[in-house]
């Protein structure tokens, strides 16, 4: 039905997240009806990005460069880190305004069922950093030990929560204060869908683990 060219950008769109066929066929079409300057733009951008930017090799945020700008923010609090799943809670906490540490991003969850154990995870990477005797620190971890507060962000999640047991009980002979955000976030929900209010509220009424 389609030129081969365009069932293939269609396929390709279809393995973006939460695009299916009939999403990828308006998409499709859609970039092939808007002018050859637009769609090369859009083009070159996406090349530009997988080309530049990558994860910062100390919390595993997205990056230009090896490290990002939080990490390299001289007037964030080096002794408060915050451990989220994904890159896009960092972006919602930094909207909420409450919270100026340093961040570790875990790249997923613990989840047994779908077979995605630590390994897969950033998790060994967090423990790394949080381990005070730790055998080759990284020159540009800004991060001060001992620390003041770990806050885990996880989801409310099932996966969420074991992950952030998971931790607790890692650090716990490390001296480690360990927290969790307060449960104003919904049962299941995800960080990077609640609100501003609902995330800074969360913050300031975040409990001990």
């Amino acid at each position: 039905m389609y030129p081969v060219s365009m069932r293939r950008l269609i396929n390709e769109l279809t393995k973006l997240p939460s695009v299916g066929d009939k999403s990828a066929t308006r998409l499709a079409y859609h970039l092939i009806t808007r002018g050859r300057h637009d769609g090369l733009a859009l083009s070159a951008a996406i090349q530009e990005a997988i080309e530049k930017v990558s994860l910062c090799k100390v919390c595993h945020f997205i990056a230009e460069g090896e490290v990002c700008p939080i990490c390299q923010d001289e007037r964030r609090n080096r002794r408060l880190l915050c451990a989220v799943e994904k890159p896009a809670d960092v972006i919602a906490l930094e909207r909420s305004g409450g919270y100026r540490g340093l961040y570790h991003v875990l790249h997923g969850v613990w989840s047994p069922l779908k077979g995605v154990g630590p390994e897969q995870t950033r998790m060994q990477q967090l423990l790394e950093r949080l381990n005070p005797e730790r055998s080759t620190p990284q020159t540009d971890d800004p991060l001060q030990l001992p620390l003041e507060e770990l806050i885990l962000a996880t989801s409310t999640t099932v996966e969420g929560d074991a992950t952030a047991l998971y931790v607790a009980n890692a650090v716990q002979s490390m001296g480690v204060v360990v927290s969790r955000l307060a449960q104003g976030l919904p049962k299941g929900g995800e960080l990077e869908y609640a609100d501003e209010l609902t995330l800074h509220l969360s913050l300031e009424g975040r409990r001990s683990l």
